[in-house]
């Protein structure tokens, strides 16, 4: 079993890589054969192939994974998605799922920091959903490794959706809609809170991008007038002097690790006393050392996870893909443009002592960032992913 895990990674990504090369030389084939392939557009092809040796080239996503435990359904998934939008999946019934994944946001909320449970503030930026059904790791932490896990973790989370999973389950058994679509689902009686989790799941499993409408994704499967010529110079930078292959790589634009970028505290937490008791909680809740309680200076990151001091300002990288509808950026939201993620990155990240390594000045003049964000738009669909809240069912009095 361990050997079949190990190797299944590498074939896909193998696999993912190859067709990726493919899918850009046929179209720079393509292109010479009608005598039309100039230098700016072979670049992209052979930087991709040059630096597919170390780092799995982008592509267009593959189908989604779906957990043995959990299979799709259109019933499971119309479920999910109504008690996604459903307040009624949170403390006080003011916080449902979209309460901090609005479809008209990109699936995030739209602000630096995400809005908390009423009465108190969180202290990380909301991700957007999208994509995520291809995360091994999930939040900026990864301390969930599936869909189905990060549910709870929201919905229950105390400055999240504090919801306590026996009164939410109770409310659930008080309408007779949902009883009899967990029935129909599941095959139990009574709504149980866990099912509700793994229809949630399926249903965010149905966010993800359409390749179709991706310029970027059209381009890797043979539409050469896909992408702009500034576009492809981007890519050519991406891949080179950029150096950004090297953590945003493969079918979704990121290698699912952790990296220190230097990225500079954001100044609500010196300002805003609720931001600062959110701030100690989360380090008294994670086993923080009882100076680093009274400083809660600094967002520690993975360090949370593993204790380790080398680990300290990690964060996992975030998919490039539908970056024009998730601003603003970074784990505390203080990039709010495309353009200013570019010069934090050409200026060589922040300071820190865990910076990593790969972090470095890039000299990039201003065509070349202008180049850079070109490519970088051509990630995310023509339109942003807008799904309708549904109507939700009422609550009937048991008899």
């Amino acid at each position: 079993m361990k050997t079949k895990l190990m190797i299944a990674p590498f074939v896909f990504l193998l696999g993912a890589g190859l067709v990726g090369l493919v899918a850009v030389l046929q179209a720079d084939i393509a292109g010479a054969q009608q005598g039309k392939t100039s230098k700016s557009a072979r670049a992209p092809a052979q930087t991709a192939l040059a630096g597919a040796v170390k780092f799995p080239p982008l592509g267009p996503l593959p189908p989604v994974p779906v957990p043995v435990d959990n299979p799709m359904s259109p019933e499971k998934i119309e479920l999910g998605k109504k008690l996604f939008f459903d307040p009624r999946l949170g403390g006080d019934a003011s916080s449902p799922c979209s309460a901090c994944h609005l479809p008209d946001q990109g699936w995030g909320d739209g602000g630096e920091i995400s809005r908390g449970y009423p009465g108190t503030q969180h202290w990380r930026n909301s991700q957007t959903i999208l994509n995520s059904a291809f995360y091994n790791k999930l939040f900026w932490e990864g301390n969930v490794t599936s869909l189905e896990a990060q549910a709870p973790a929201a919905a229950e989370g105390n400055v999240a959706g504090n919801g306590d999973p026996s009164l939410m389950e109770m409310r659930l058994r008080f309408i007779p809609e949902y009883v009899a679509e967990f029935k129909k689902v599941f095959g139990a009686d009574w709504p149980r809170i866990t099912h509700a989790y793994q229809a949630i799941a399926a249903f965010e499993r149905t966010i993800v991008s359409d390749p179709k409408k991706v310029p970027f994704d059209r381009f890797m499967m043979g539409d050469k007038s896909a992408l702009s010529a500034s576009a492809l110079r981007g890519l050519e930078l991406f891949n080179g002097k950029a150096g950004c292959i090297q953590c945003h790589n493969g079918q979704l634009a990121s290698d699912q690790r952790f990296h220190a970028l230097g990225v500079p505290e954001n100044e609500v937490f010196k300002t805003d006393p609720l931001y600062q008791i959110t701030h100690r909680w989360e380090h008294y809740q994670k086993g923080i050392t009882q100076a680093g309680y009274k400083s809660a200076n600094l967002d520690m990151g993975l360090y949370y996870q593993t204790k380790n001091p080398k680990d300290i300002g990690k964060f996992r990288t975030p998919s490039l893909r539908e970056l024009k509808y998730t601003a603003p950026y970074m784990h505390n939201g203080i990039l709010y443009t495309l353009e200013e993620v570019v010069d934090f990155y050409d200026a060589g990240g922040g300071p820190g002592p865990t910076k990593s390594p790969l972090i470095k000045p890039l000299g990039l003049n201003d065509q070349e960032k202008k180049d850079l964000v070109e490519f970088l738009s051509s990630l995310s669909m023509d339109t942003p992913l807008i799904v309708p809240a549904p109507a939700l069912p009422e609550y009937k009095i048991m008899k």
